[in-house]
Protein backbone atom coordinates (compact mmCIF):
# COMPACT_ATOMS: atom_id res chain seq x y z
CA UNK A 1 0.00 0.00 0.00
CA UNK A 2 1.17 3.52 -0.89
CA UNK A 3 0.31 6.33 0.82
CA UNK A 4 0.82 9.93 1.61
CA UNK A 5 2.20 11.28 5.00
CA UNK A 6 0.29 14.05 7.10
CA UNK A 7 2.74 16.29 5.15
CA UNK A 8 1.66 15.63 2.05
CA UNK A 9 4.59 13.73 0.66
CA UNK A 10 3.76 10.42 -1.35
CA UNK A 11 6.44 7.49 -2.33
CA UNK A 12 7.84 7.60 -5.60
CA UNK A 13 8.39 3.83 -6.54
CA UNK A 14 10.52 3.15 -9.82
CA UNK A 15 7.69 1.18 -12.49
CA UNK A 16 10.72 -1.76 -12.41
CA UNK A 17 10.48 -2.13 -8.69
CA UNK A 18 8.03 -4.78 -6.71
CA UNK A 19 6.25 -3.54 -3.70
CA UNK A 20 4.23 -6.70 -2.28
CA UNK A 21 0.54 -5.73 -1.87
CA UNK A 22 1.02 -6.30 1.46
CA UNK A 23 3.90 -3.87 2.40
CA UNK A 24 2.87 -0.03 3.51
CA UNK A 25 5.11 2.49 2.00
CA UNK A 26 4.49 5.84 3.66
CA UNK A 27 5.47 9.32 2.82
CA UNK A 28 8.94 10.76 2.01
CA UNK A 29 10.22 7.54 0.23
CA UNK A 30 12.19 6.57 -2.83
CA UNK A 31 12.45 3.11 -4.25
CA UNK A 32 14.50 2.83 -7.67
CA UNK A 33 14.79 0.16 -9.81
CA UNK A 34 14.57 -3.45 -9.35
CA UNK A 35 14.15 -2.80 -5.92
CA UNK A 36 12.09 -5.56 -4.18
CA UNK A 37 9.88 -5.24 -1.08
CA UNK A 38 8.62 -8.18 0.63
CA UNK A 39 5.41 -9.22 2.49
CA UNK A 40 4.12 -6.96 5.51
CA UNK A 41 7.43 -4.34 5.22
CA UNK A 42 6.72 -0.83 6.68
CA UNK A 43 8.67 1.45 4.92
CA UNK A 44 7.56 5.04 6.97
CA UNK A 45 8.87 8.98 6.22
CA UNK A 46 6.41 11.12 8.03
CA UNK A 47 8.22 12.71 11.30
CA UNK A 48 9.31 16.25 10.61
CA UNK A 49 12.16 17.77 12.34
CA UNK A 50 12.05 21.35 14.55
CA UNK A 51 12.20 23.73 11.68
CA UNK A 52 9.30 21.16 9.69
CA UNK A 53 11.41 19.65 7.19
CA UNK A 54 11.56 15.58 6.11
CA UNK A 55 14.78 14.11 4.55
CA UNK A 56 13.70 11.64 2.56
CA UNK A 57 14.39 7.26 2.98
CA UNK A 58 16.10 6.21 -0.31
CA UNK A 59 16.03 2.62 -1.28
CA UNK A 60 19.18 1.96 -4.08
CA UNK A 61 18.40 0.08 -7.05
CA UNK A 62 18.74 -4.06 -6.94
CA UNK A 63 18.22 -3.76 -3.31
CA UNK A 64 15.47 -6.01 -1.66
CA UNK A 65 13.86 -5.20 1.81
CA UNK A 66 12.35 -8.65 2.88
CA UNK A 67 9.43 -10.05 4.84
CA UNK A 68 8.30 -7.68 8.01
CA UNK A 69 11.22 -5.65 8.10
CA UNK A 70 10.56 -2.15 9.22
CA UNK A 71 12.29 1.07 8.04
CA UNK A 72 11.96 4.51 9.84
CA UNK A 73 13.56 7.87 10.82
CA UNK A 74 13.00 9.79 13.78
CA UNK A 75 12.08 13.51 13.85
CA UNK A 76 12.66 13.88 9.74
CA UNK A 77 16.15 12.57 9.66
CA UNK A 78 16.98 10.87 6.73
CA UNK A 79 17.84 7.34 5.82
CA UNK A 80 19.93 5.99 2.31
CA UNK A 81 20.40 2.38 1.68
CA UNK A 82 22.72 2.24 -1.15
CA UNK A 83 22.86 -0.31 -4.49
CA UNK A 84 22.33 -4.64 -4.04
CA UNK A 85 21.76 -4.52 -0.25
CA UNK A 86 20.09 -6.69 1.51
CA UNK A 87 17.80 -6.13 4.59
CA UNK A 88 16.45 -9.64 5.51
CA UNK A 89 13.03 -10.58 7.55
CA UNK A 90 12.37 -8.58 10.20
CA UNK A 91 15.54 -6.34 10.64
CA UNK A 92 14.65 -2.78 11.69
CA UNK A 93 16.86 0.20 10.56
CA UNK A 94 15.83 3.47 12.63
CA UNK A 95 17.21 6.75 10.87
CA UNK A 96 19.19 8.82 11.02
CA UNK A 97 20.91 5.79 9.31
CA UNK A 98 23.46 5.74 5.85
CA UNK A 99 23.73 2.33 4.60
CA UNK A 100 26.51 1.88 1.87
CA UNK A 101 26.29 -0.54 -1.16
CA UNK A 102 26.59 -4.17 -1.39
CA UNK A 103 25.71 -4.80 2.57
CA UNK A 104 23.97 -7.45 3.98
CA UNK A 105 21.96 -7.09 7.35
CA UNK A 106 20.70 -10.07 8.76
CA UNK A 107 17.35 -10.71 9.73
CA UNK A 108 16.22 -9.81 13.45
CA UNK A 109 19.02 -7.04 13.39
CA UNK A 110 18.70 -3.67 14.51
CA UNK A 111 20.99 -0.36 13.06
CA UNK A 112 20.10 3.41 14.90
CA UNK A 113 22.02 6.34 14.08
CA UNK A 114 24.77 5.00 12.56
CA UNK A 115 26.74 4.73 9.03
CA UNK A 116 27.64 1.04 7.55
CA UNK A 117 30.40 1.38 4.85
CA UNK A 118 30.37 -0.66 1.41
CA UNK A 119 30.54 -4.42 1.62
CA UNK A 120 29.43 -4.85 5.65
CA UNK A 121 27.90 -7.70 6.70
CA UNK A 122 25.84 -7.73 9.62
CA UNK A 123 24.44 -11.23 10.87
CA UNK A 124 21.07 -11.89 12.39
CA UNK A 125 19.86 -10.55 16.19
CA UNK A 126 22.78 -7.79 15.76
CA UNK A 127 22.68 -4.67 17.11
CA UNK A 128 24.67 -1.27 15.67
CA UNK A 129 24.06 1.75 17.47
CA UNK A 130 25.45 5.33 17.49
CA UNK A 131 29.11 4.43 15.22
CA UNK A 132 30.49 4.18 12.07
CA UNK A 133 31.48 0.07 10.28
CA UNK A 134 34.30 0.90 8.26
CA UNK A 135 34.18 -0.85 4.85
CA UNK A 136 33.76 -4.76 4.51
CA UNK A 137 33.75 -5.19 8.54
CA UNK A 138 32.06 -8.66 9.43
CA UNK A 139 29.66 -8.18 12.75
CA UNK A 140 28.99 -12.10 13.98
CA UNK A 141 25.56 -12.59 14.78
CA UNK A 142 24.03 -11.38 18.15
CA UNK A 143 26.94 -8.74 18.56
CA UNK A 144 26.28 -5.77 19.73
CA UNK A 145 28.17 -2.83 18.35
CA UNK A 146 28.01 1.23 19.82
CA UNK A 147 30.18 3.85 20.15
CA UNK A 148 32.57 1.76 23.04
CA UNK A 149 33.12 -0.95 20.76
CA UNK A 150 36.39 -1.84 19.56
CA UNK A 151 36.71 -1.72 15.71
CA UNK A 152 39.99 -3.68 15.51
CA UNK A 153 38.35 -7.08 17.21
CA UNK A 154 36.56 -7.67 14.56
CA UNK A 155 37.47 -9.65 11.44
CA UNK A 156 36.84 -8.29 7.46
CA UNK A 157 34.48 -9.91 5.51
CA UNK A 158 35.46 -13.41 4.15
CA UNK A 159 34.89 -14.77 0.36
CA UNK A 160 32.06 -17.19 1.79
CA UNK A 161 30.12 -14.84 3.34
CA UNK A 162 30.28 -11.62 0.43
CA UNK A 163 29.16 -14.60 -2.06
CA UNK A 164 26.47 -15.20 0.17
CA UNK A 165 25.65 -11.85 0.48
CA UNK A 166 25.57 -11.60 -3.27
CA UNK A 167 23.49 -14.50 -3.67
CA UNK A 168 20.95 -12.83 -1.66
CA UNK A 169 21.02 -9.91 -3.79
CA UNK A 170 20.87 -11.69 -6.96
CA UNK A 171 17.77 -13.99 -6.07
CA UNK A 172 16.19 -11.04 -4.92
CA UNK A 173 16.20 -9.21 -8.29
CA UNK A 174 15.24 -12.45 -9.98
CA UNK A 175 11.61 -12.41 -7.49
CA UNK A 176 11.31 -8.68 -8.86
CA UNK A 177 11.08 -10.04 -12.72
CA UNK A 178 9.01 -13.03 -11.70
CA UNK A 179 6.24 -11.24 -9.41
CA UNK A 180 6.78 -8.11 -12.31
CA UNK A 181 5.37 -10.79 -14.65
CA UNK A 182 3.01 -12.26 -12.36
CA UNK A 183 1.27 -9.46 -11.62
CA UNK A 184 -0.06 -9.41 -15.38
CA UNK A 185 -1.88 -12.72 -14.80
CA UNK A 186 -4.50 -10.86 -12.62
Amino acid sequence: MLRKNPSGHSPIVSEKAYVDPTAIICGKVVIEDYVYVGPYAVIRADELNEKGEMSPIIIGSHSNIQDGVVIHSKSGAGVSIGSHTSIAHRAIVHGPCEIAGRVFIGFNSVLFNCVIGEGCVIRYNAVVDGLTLPPALYIPSCEHVGPQSDLSLFNQVDLPSLQFSEDVAATNVQLVEGYRRLRNEF
